[in-house]
Order: structure tokens, then C-alpha cells, then sequence
């Protein structure tokens, strides 16, 4: 379906009717709002967009890690390497994930622990913000705060992190959307209709459209 220029991809056969009743009992009992996808996706800025409309509290993951540990992430891949912190990573989604009412931006390898994807999809309602390659390494290629991009082909490094996890993203998504040109307002738009259609109950007021953002979505920290 595509809407304002946005492409939004349910996920499945007849996913739309499946959408409205596997997502119902989900938002009515864990009523949490997870967004997954690459680094650069926009994942940060179109979820403290959404929270904000839903009068949510908004987290990001590779923030709350990186203020537990009182550095960047780029200094725990130095010390600790990726498998130390993913653990790290793991122990903070297993946290977030355990709360009620809150939107929550994952980091871009989140989905790659089965406990993650496990945690992600019981607890609450997973939107997919999915960007081609290519547009993903014009939106991050100026970005040194990425320890996966640091190698002398980042954007061959982001066709390969997106062949081995587009198909995990799409695992723990309940629906999907495709970002590219659409301003932060247009795609927080997006997800409020999905939502709405899905049975999310929250006060009309809430989704009021908001005056249009003029940037693209914002290049997000995830690793």
C-alpha cells in the first residue's frame, strides 16, 4: 500500500486482515511500540517522533547502554569487542522490553540474538523502517561514531549487515515500512495509521497530524 509516497509493507499473506487480528491482543496487553531496522533507518528520530504523539516515554537502546557505561560505543567495541557488546545490549532489551507503554528504538543488530527477536515480538507491536543500501550509506557515510562502517568499503559492509539481517527484521516485524524521501512527520504518520488499523486504542488528539519536518529521517546511532 502506498500512501503520501510512503510504502508500507504488511508482512505475510493477507497481512493486512492478519495485521488487525494478531496485533490487537498484543497492543491491548503490552501496549509497547519496538522500531528495528538498519543504522541510518531513522529509528531514533521517527520513535521519539511517535512516543511523543503518543504521549510515551521513548527509548533507544545504544543510548541507555551507553549511559550505563559511561562511554561511547565505539570505546566498548575497542575494549570489549562485538560479542561483549552484544551481551551488554542483550541485558538492556531484555530490561526495556519487560516495561509497559513505552516506544523503544533498537540497535541496528539487535534482531541478530534469538532472545532479542523473542522479547521483541512477545512484548509488544515491532515496526520494520526498512532503507535500501545504497540510501543507507548516503545517510551514514559521514558518520565516524559507527564501528561496523570503519572499513574501506562501508557501503559493501552495509549490503552485507542488510542481506544477513533484513530477513531477522522481517522475522520479528509486524508490519513494515519503507522509508526514503518521506520528511520524520510523514513517516511518524505512517505508523500512527498502521497502529490505529492494528487496534491500537490511544486518544484521537494524540494523532493530530503535526506541521511537516523538512528533514529526512535522521541517521541513527544503532550499530
Amino acid at each position: 500500500m502506498v500512501h503520501n509516497d510512503v510504502c508500507i509493507t504488511p508482512c505475510g499473506p493477507d497481512a493486512r486482515r492478519r495485521i488487525v487480528q494478531d496485533l490487537s491482543p498484543v497492543t491491548a496487553n503490552r501496549p509497547n511500540l519496538f522500531f528495528v531496522g538498519l543504522m541510518g533507518a531513522g529509528k531514533t528520530t521517527v520513535g521519539r517522533t511517535v512516543a511523543r504523539r503518543l504521549n510515551y516515554p521513548f527509548f533507544d537502546s545504544d543510548h541507555e547502554l551507553e549511559a550505563r557505561c559511561g562511554v561511547r560505543i565505539p570505546v566498548i567495541f575497542e575494549h570489549e569487542g562485538e560479542a561483549g557488546f552484544r551481551d551488554r545490549e542483550a541485558q538492556v532489551i531484555a530490561e526495556l522490553t519487560s516495561q509497559s507503554g513505552i516506544v523503544l528504538a533498537t540497535g541496528g543488530g539487535a534482531v541478530l540474538r534469538e532472545a532479542n527477536r523473542a522479547a521483541l515480538k512477545a512484548n509488544g507491536t515491532v515496526v520494520y523502517l526498512r532503507a535500501s543500501p545504497h540510501d543507507l550509506w548516503l545517510r551514514t557515510r559521514h558518520d565516524r561514531n559507527r564501528p561496523l562502517l570503519q572499513t574501506e568499503d562501508p557501503k559493501g559492509r552495509l549490503e552485507a549487515l542488510y542481506a544477513e539481517r533484513d530477513p531477522l527484521y522481517r522475522e520479528v516485524a509486524d508490519f513494515i515500512i519503507e522509508t526514503g524521501k518521506p520528511t520524520v512527520a510523514q513517516l511518524a504518520n505512517m505508523v500512527l495509521m498502521q497502529l490505529e488499523m492494528a487496534g491500537f486504542v490511544f486518544p484521537p488528539a494524540d494523532i493530530a497530524p503535526e506541521a511537516a519536518e523538512a528533514e529526512p529521517p535522521a541517521q541513527d546511532t544503532h550499530s
